[in-house]
């Protein structure tokens, strides 16, 4: 079954973006390459569970099986030793990464409590946006009552856009939810 957004970004997004920004060349079109979800323990007093659960949770969002992050050197202030499981991170490309992504626009973002869109100023410069969640279980696969603990999570979205109004532009036609503020800044850019 191949994504709705995927054949959206194939039909609608690439004819949309070329005619807006006038790309020559239906390659100069910018596109999503991957998008990475990372989540981070820190120093909790039952470290190794925490680091399952959050595994586990990450497995269930993603439906991919998350690969450990550990820190690269001691810090002894924040009791940290060299090479420590820390976390655990999902690379997510191709169709799964367009699956994941729909879930996340149309179903996750718009179950956020008060949600007035997601902030325009975090991209990084060079067309990257990251987006973060506090709370798992706006998705729709988390179930209430098996959350043991809270698991924020970061959800950096890699695009081939050269600059931040490109990104922007690319992630806006595929659906992303900005803020009315951030859309007038957009607006000023353009």
């Amino acid at each position: 079954m191949a994504a709705e957004l995927l054949n959206h970004y194939k039909t609608r997004v690439i004819p949309a973006l070329v005619e807006k920004h006038g790309y020559k060349n239906v390659h100069q079109v910018p596109k999503v390459t991957k998008v990475v979800v990372n989540t981070c323990i820190g120093s909790q007093a039952d470290g190794k569970q925490a680091l399952e659960d959050a595994k586990a949770e990450l497995a269930l969002i993603t439906g991919q099986k998350p690969a450990e992050t550990r820190s690269k050197k001691s810090i002894a202030n924040f009791k940290l030793r060299k090479e420590q499981a820390i976390g655990a991170k999902v690379t997510l490309r191709g169709e799964p990464m367009f699956e994941f992504l729909e879930r996340l626009i149309k179903m996750a973002l718009p179950r956020i409590r008060d949600f007035r869109g997601v902030s325009g100023r975090a991209f990084d410069g060079q067309g990257n946006y990251t987006l973060g969640v506090t709370d798992q279980s706006i998705f729709p696969e988390v179930e209430l009552d098996k959350i043991k603990r809270n698991i924020g999570f970061d959800v950096t979205i890699v695009t081939t856009a050269t600059t931040n109004a490109e990104a922007k532009s690319l992630l806006s036609e595929l659906g992303m939810p900005f803020s009315d503020r951030a859309k007038r800044t957009a607006e000023k850019a353009a």
